[in-house]
């Protein structure tokens, strides 16, 4: 999931003295190959760095340096059956049967503080991550998995509910393994404030350093990590509250590497810069504006507005979604088929979707009553205006610029939506407690589908499901696209399941925009991932500073 944040502080360049920013700097008795720091920016700060309870993007990544999983998707990001995974933790796995799978761990995996990983360990990790009293927001994505117990010291078994076709992604990818040893005497209930979560002990490609609140946290390499040395020796993940200053870092050569920039003229900034590339990625992420249905004020009762399905239609026929990809991103982006990015393979162009249509949108708005009485310009029924409050990260220059265009548009039909820009931890914590008429959000999936359940049904309404929608249609219609055991049949269900939800109208779906990374070039060994870019980063190299120089002179 992306979220994001506002004020301008200062570049923190001065409080980073150890930093070698630009080329790279070789230190005594340091090869070439492992020499170097990679400085990364991005206009949000992460929220904590403890997998179960991290709900931020930037929270994601840095945790996923920091922690291990038994086992990652491999390149084609496949999801169904058991092929394709890449061994991290666990060395290999067997099916025991239809609803059991037994991994293997690696004898030499150690936690950063010398403790040995154990198939403890990893059960004492699902416990964590089932506990109601933790909530994680990954909690809905493993009820399938019925019980993980440990054999012996390195046997982990996973038992699950019934034979389905995701099996072993549900086992590996949603848990980053957690240290029993300085966790087991945490309360449950208090996991989430607990020190841990700001100073975290892993088991991944590196180690945490420090974090300097509102400024970065600094993590270095874990020489004895489980698939080898860390291609770069420490990675400084600094926090740039504007967005534009963020990306002005990377071109200046004040920071290496920007995992997500974002609009045409960042891009064109980036493509100009000599020391840079501009790497392009299909995005795991899509944006959206979402109605609550509830009152936020008091969660019991429906929204005064948006519990109409008829006016949330009107509302989303109303949007020029088009003009609003080309406004904000250019030919960096297209409009989503529903609430999906453009990386999942259940994209389809012939889903059925609400047409842009300001006619009908004006023609649903007086057949619900909604007239200017007063011909102020906004529309009013029994006394009330047909007007709302979006709330927006202030750190988001792309959702910031979108909602200034839909505000446009709805406008010119008389409706009247005021824009709210908040800090990015204040626009997460309104967003959780459901304080808001409608918010800019922008979701991150992962590789499977099945993410979609956890945003847009009844399972995701103690989670992620911020608006609180929820058809029994659409519920059912998405649970039988995860029980299809072929793609074919998949795809069919998903695609009547999402054109249910667009029916609905639970949100205006924006754009899916092209990820766009800046990327140094004095990094080799780059790869991007789409569900998490930063995923490779430990494997990244830096190249000795004389490949550098010729390489920049080539490529000009």
């Amino acid at each position: 999931m992306t979220m994001t944040r506002p004020a301008f502080r200062p570049p923190i360049l001065a409080a980073l003295p150890l930093l070698a920013l630009g080329a790279c700097a070789r230190e005594a008795g340091c090869p070439d190959r492992w020499c170097g720091t990679a400085v990364v920016v991005s206009s949000a700060e992460a929220d904590l760095l403890l997998p179960p309870v991290t709900r931020t993007d930037v929270g994601v990544a840095l945790s996923d340096l920091v922690f291990a999983k038994l086992a990652d998707v491999g390149p084609d990001a496949g999801t169904v059956g058991d092929s394709g995974f890449v061994p991290v933790l666990a060395r290999s796995w067997r099916r025991d049967d239809s609803v059991t799978v037994s991994f293997a761990l690696r004898p030499q995996a150690r936690w950063h503080d010398g403790t040995p990983v154990t198939a403890a360990d990893v059960a004492f990790t699902f416990d964590v991550y089932r506990d109601s009293l933790v909530a994680s927001p990954a909690r809905p994505r493993l009820d399938r998995i019925a019980a993980v117990t440990a054999g012996d010291t390195h046997t982990v078994r996973f038992r699950f509910l019934e034979p389905y076709p995701e099996q072993l992604f549900d086992a590996v990818y949603h848990m980053r393994s957690l240290p029993r040893h300085l966790l087991a005497a945490v309360p449950r209930a208090s996991l989430a404030a607990h020190a841990f979560g700001r100073s975290p002990v892993g088991c991944g490609p590196f180690r945490f350093v420090r974090w300097r609140p509102g400024e970065s946290v600094e993590l270095e390499a874990d020489p004895d990590f489980v698939l080898g040395r860390p291609g770069l020796r420490r990675v400084v993940w600094r926090f740039i509250p504007d967005p534009s200053t963020a990306v002005t870092q990377v071109v200046a050569g004040e920071a290496d590497v920007h995992g997500a920039v974002a609009g045409p003229d960042d891009v064109r900034r980036v493509n100009e810069a000599a020391q840079l590339r501009a790497v392009r990625y299909p995005a795991a992420v899509y944006g959206f504006i979402g109605f609550n249905l509830s009152d936020p004020r008091e969660g019991a009762r429906p929204h005064p507005l948006f519990a109409d399905r008829e006016l949330r239609r009107a509302l989303s026929m109303a949007v020029d979604r088009e003009a609003v990809v080309r406004a904000v991103l250019g030919d960096l982006g297209e409009v989503p088929v529903g609430p999906v990015s453009r990386g999942l393979w259940i994209w389809s162009d012939s889903i059925e979707q609400l047409p842009f249509d300001t006619a009908a949108a004006r023609a649903r708005l007086a057949k619900l009553g909604w007239r200017d009485t007063n011909r102020d310009g906004v529309l009013d029924r029994g006394g009330r205006r047909l007007a709302f409050r979006l709330i927006v990260p202030s750190s988001s220059g792309l959702r910031r610029r979108a909602a200034v265009v839909v505000q446009d548009q709805l406008r010119r039909i008389g409706v009247a939506m005021e824009i709210e820009e908040l800090e990015f931890n204040a626009f997460l914590s309104r967003a959780r407690a459901r304080r808001f008429d409608a918010y800019f959000g922008a979701w991150a999936q992962d590789p499977s589908p099945a993410s979609i359940r956890d945003t847009w049904t009844s399972a995701g309404l103690g989670g992620f499901n911020f608006g609180r929608y929820a058809n029994p249609e659409a519920d059912r219609l998405v649970e039988a696209a995860l029980a299809a055991r072929d793609r074919s049949t998949a795809r069919a269900r998903w695609r009547e399941a999402i054109a249910t939800i667009n029916a609905d109208a639970p949100a205006v779906w924006l754009y899916a925009p092209v990820a766009v990374a800046a990327v140094h070039r004095r990094f080799d060994n780059v790869s991007v991932r789409p569900d998490q870019w930063a995923a490779a980063l430990w494997t990244w190299r830096v190249k000795p500073s004389e490949r550098i120089a010729r390489d920049l002179v080539a490529e000009r």
